[in-house]
């Protein structure tokens, strides 16, 4: 498992861009608390538990070409909160979107997840 310092950095890269739901949602029992609150934005609804993310990274993941990967810029741990920025898109090329990840961690899982998606590329 992991590290508590590496989690927000496993679940960009081994939950949000693995494209196939079974081993997605095993990630996500190891990396993610079972009541996890995922806070998409600050107008929407809070996504709540591993299915109800899960859903959505397939509903996005639909969007997009199979090429696009998320790419970590930056990590950085402060205790139990945890701060990822990175870009999306298709490695080589200019991404199309970017932003950071911000993570409570309890217990040593991934108890809430806040995005901060950039404002040039909502």
């Amino acid at each position: 498992m992991e590290t508590t310092a590496k989690l927000l950095e496993a679940s960009l890269l081994n939950i949000w861009n693995d494209r196939d739901d079974k081993s997605r949602r095993e990630m996500m029992e190891k990396i993610y608390s079972a009541d996890i609150v995922f806070y998409e934005s600050n107008d929407g609804p809070a996504f709540i538990e591993h299915q109800a993310i899960n859903d959505l990274i397939g509903k996005l993941q639909a969007e997009w070409p199979i090429e696009f990967n998320f790419t970590i810029t930056n990590s950085m741990v402060n205790h139990q909160a945890q701060y990822v920025s990175w870009t999306l898109g298709i490695s080589g090329e200019n991404p199309v979107a970017s932003g950071a990840d911000i993570a409570i961690i309890e217990s040593g899982k991934i108890k809430s997840l806040y995005l901060l998606l950039n404002p040039s590329d909502k």
